[in-house]
Order: C-alpha cells, then structure tokens, then sequence
C-alpha cells in the first residue's frame, strides 16, 4: 500500500470542505484549541494540587501528634 500523492490530498481536502464549510471547519478547530487549552489548564492544577494536598496532611499530622503529646 502506497501512501496518497498530492492530488489525492487535494481532492480529500476539497470534498471535506464542500461538505461541511469553512465556517464549521473553524468552528471544530476552535473547540478542539480550548479543549486543548482546558486539558493542560488541568494538567497544571493537578500538579499544583499534590503539594497543597501534602502540606495540609502534613499540618493535620503535627497537629494531633501535638494533641497526644499534651494528652500523654
């Protein structure tokens, strides 16, 4: 199997524009950019997320083994 020539990529383009528009084509690269744009937003919280999550056990760990400390 041989991969398409020039010609073959023009005709594939043509057709897909004639069928759905410039118009829609925009629209779906549009959606496709925020969603990129969403996903690495979330990406960025999750890895910020971790370490805000440590800290807070880390403080509520101190916190009770200083309760059991003034209990003992």
């Amino acid at each position: 199997m041989h991969a398409p020539g020039i010609w073959g990529i023009i005709v594939v383009a043509i057709v897909v524009i004639l069928l759905f528009g410039r118009g829609k084509i925009a629209g779906l690269m549009g959606e496709v950019a925020s969603g990129i744009k969403s996903f690495q937003k979330g990406m960025r919280d999750e890895e910020q997320k971790p370490a805000a999550q440590i800290d807070a056990s880390t403080t509520v760990e101190s916190a009770r083994e200083t309760e059991k400390a003034k209990d003992a």
